[in-house]
C-alpha cells in the first residue's frame, strides 16, 4: 500500500536529485566500427544529464524546482549554472567541488532516424550520497514531489526515496539507466510513480516488450513487486499507464518530424512531475507529459529542447484520445 500524501495545493514544489552532464553531441548516419574513423555531419555542446534535464523540463513547464547535485569547478560547471539560471531552477542544493570534473556525456544521434546512443561519465556527481540528501531535507520535507533517476549512486537514490517517504512526500523514480542486476523490491515499494521506458521495463522484469500489451504485462509485474503507479514509455507508440484504477495506452503526440529523441524521456518525466504536483490525475499527467515529449523530439539537443508551458498547453489541446487496455491493477 502506498501512503496518502498531503494535498498538492499545500505542497507544490519539486525536488529533483540527479546529475548534470555536458552533452557532447555528434550527428552521423551510423556509429563507427572499432578502429574506424568516421566523418560526422555536426557537433554541438549542450546541457544534459537526466536529473538536470528533468529539472529544466519541469521548470519550463511551470514547476517550482530545486535540484540536488554535485558539479566541478570547471567550464562545464559554468554551463550547468547558466542552464539552471535561465530555466529558473533553484540551485541552493548544488555543491561545487574543487578538483573534480563536471559530468559529461558522449551522444551519438543518427542523422537518418534521430535515434541516439549515449555514454555518461557522472564526474563530481558520481559521489552523490546520503549526505547530499540530508543537506536537502529542509526543502524535501516541504516538497510536493521528489524525483530521481539512476545515473547517480544507488545509495543516494535509496536515501532520497526513503527521506521523501519519511516526510510524506510522493516519489517518482525514472529507473534510467536500468541496472544490470535489477532493483530490489524494497526500493520499488518506495516508488509512488515508476516511469521506465520499454528497454528499462524489459530489463527490470524480463518481459520482452514490442507492443502496448507487452508493456502492460511488464507494468503489472512491477506493481506486483511493490511499485505504485507505473508508466511505461514507448517512444512513438506513446505510454502505457497502469495503476489500481486503470490500464490505458496514451498515444504519442503527433507533430513535426522527429529530429532528435535524446531528451524525450526527460521531457516526459519533468512535465509529468509538474502535472502531478498541480493535482492532475495520472491519466491527465501522462497526456500532459506526452505533449511535452512530443515537442522535444522536434528540436535538437536536450535541455535546450524542453518546451515552455504555453507550448505544452497548446499541444495538449490537440492530444489524441487514450485507449483502454484489458488488464489492470
Amino acid at each position: 500500500m502506498h501512503p496518502t500524501h498531503p494535498a498538492p495545493a499545500a505542497r507544490s514544489g519539486i525536488v529533483v536529485l540527479g546529475i548534470f552532464a555536458a552533452d557532447l553531441s555528434f550527428r552521423a548516419p551510423r556509429l563507427p566500427a572499432i578502429g574506424e574513423t568516421l566523418i560526422g555531419e555536426a557537433f554541438a555542446l549542450g546541457a544534459g544529464g537526466k536529473g538536470s534535464n528533468q529539472a529544466v523540463a519541469a521548470a519550463r513547464a511551470g514547476g517550482a524546482v530545486r535540484f540536488v547535485t554535485r558539479i566541478g569547478a570547471d567550464a562545464f560547471g559554468d554551463v550547468a549554472l547558466r542552464t539552471w539560471r535561465e530555466a529558473g531552477v533553484d540551485t541552493r542544493h548544488v555543491a561545487r567541488v574543487e578538483g573534480e570534473s563536471t559530468g559529461a556525456a558522449f551522444i551519438y544521434v543518427s542523422s537518418l532516424t534521430g535515434d541516439n546512443a549515449i555514454i555518461v561519465v557522472p564526474g563530481a556527481a558520481g559521489a552523490l550520497g546520503p549526505a547530499d540528501v540530508a543537506a536537502a531535507e529542509p526543502s524535501l520535507r516541504e516538497a510536493g514531489l521528489f524525483v530521481t533517476q539512476l545515473e547517480q549512486p544507488l545509495a543516494a537514490v535509496e536515501a532520497g526515496l526513503s527521506a521523501a517517504r519519511r516526510h510524506g512526500v510522493p516519489t517518482l523514480l525514472n529507473p534510467a539507466p536500468a541496472p544490470a542486476g535489477g532493483l530490489p523490491d524494497a526500493l520499488l515499494a518506495l516508488c509512488d510513480h515508476l516511469t521506465p521506458n520499454e528497454t528499462e521495463a524489459q530489463a527490470l522484469t524480463g518481459v520482452e516488450i514490442r507492443t502496448p500489451d507487452d508493456a502492460l504485462r511488464a507494468a503489472q509485474a512491477l506493481r506486483a513487486r511493490g511499485a505504485g503507479t507505473v508508466v511505461v514509455t514507448l517512444g512513438g507508440q506513446g505510454a502505457v499507464l497502469l495503476d489500481a484504477a486503470q490500464a490505458v495506452l496514451v498515444p504519442a503526440q503527433a507533430g513535426a518530424p522527429v529530429v532528435d529523441t535524446t531528451g524525450a524521456g526527460d521531457a516526459f518525466n519533468g512535465a509529468y512531475a509538474v502535472a502531478l504536483v498541480e493535482g492532475r490525475g495520472a491519466l491527465e499527467a501522462v497526456r500532459f507529459a506526452n505533449a511535452a515529449a512530443g515537442l522535444s523530439v522536434t528540436r535538437h539537443g536536450t535541455a535546450a529542447a524542453m518546451a515552455a508551458r504555453a507550448e505544452i498547453d497548446a499541444a495538449l489541446a490537440r492530444a489524441p484520445a487514450p485507449v483502454v487496455l484489458r488488464g489492470r491493477g
